[in-house]
């Protein structure tokens, strides 16, 4: 079975080479990294990666905008998206649910555990 891919959709560079690093390394997944929302929508888009990672607070395009817009686009509809925020309040994270993401990971994260968070939450234990 190939490797799973990820989109990691954040403006920090740091965050991106991290989460590159780690789910590369520790899970063997392929990683494509966008550093703005609308750099992430293309590369959604043409890439149709297995799961999103998705910064909530970004300049130009929020995470909100990005999110609703790969929703809109019959191309990238479903693809799982799960988001990676410093806000995390009760009152964030029940917008978020109700919006439709399937996680929220709280920034700062394990990185050694990120690929166990997503796994889990999209059921690719045994995968």
């Amino acid at each position: 079975m190939p490797a799973k891919q990820i989109l990691v959709i954040d403006n920090e560079e740091y965050i991106r080479e991290v989460t590159q690093i780690c789910l590369e390394t520790v899970a063997g997944w392929r990683v494509v990294t966008a550093s703005s929302g609308s750099e992430g929508l293309v590369k959604a888009k043409t890439e149709q990666p297995d799961a999103i990672l998705l910064d909530m607070m970004m300049p130009d395009m929020d995470g909100t905008t990005t999110f609703k817009q790969l929703r809109e686009n019959p191309a990238t509809q479903n693809i799982p998206v799960i988001l990676l925020t410093a806000k995390v309040q009760v009152s964030d994270r029940l917008r978020y649910t109700e919006l439709g993401m399937n996680l929220t990971i709280a920034k700062p994260f394990d990185p050694l555990q990120l690929s166990a968070q997503i796994a889990e939450v999209l059921g690719w234990k045994g995968e």
